[in-house]
């Protein structure tokens, strides 16, 4: 059975930091693309982040880029997602996936059959 726990959310304000983890269990992950997405009230989930099996691509939204970082330890089956210069607007409800696609499709939702249950993410002005 496959489980992405994702770790790392809370309270923040404008101009700060967060790091949010999401650890992989019952799948090769190794061999697994993983995205970030993000849900916030009354809003479709849109995509955030994403990074290749191997962490040798990645790729992200226009909003984030610039202040977002995925990254992966293979070993630790831990993808993460590093937030900075946080805005109000990134208040959401954060998700991991996990994809066997990879390229341009790791930015659609459809791709992914696997998800966690999600982390919220709250950005005080």
């Amino acid at each position: 059975q496959v489980q992405l726990v994702e770790s790392g959310g809370g309270l923040v304000q404008a101009g700060g930091s967060l790091r949010l983890s999401c650890a992989a269990s019952g799948l090769p992950f190794s061999t697994y693309a993983m995205g970030w997405f993000r849900q916030a009230p009354g809003k479709e989930r849109e995509f955030v982040a994403a990074i290749s099996s191997s962490g040798g691509f990645t790729t992200y939204a226009d909003s984030v880029k610039g202040r977002f970082t995925i990254s992966r330890d293979n070993a630790k089956k831990t993808v993460y997602l590093q937030m900075n210069s946080l805005k109000p607007e990134d208040t959401a409800v954060y998700y991991c996936a996990a994809s066997s696609s990879s390229g341009i499709f790791l930015k659609l939702k459809r791709f992914y059959p696997h998800w966690g249950q999600g982390t919220q993410v709250t950005v005080s002005s």
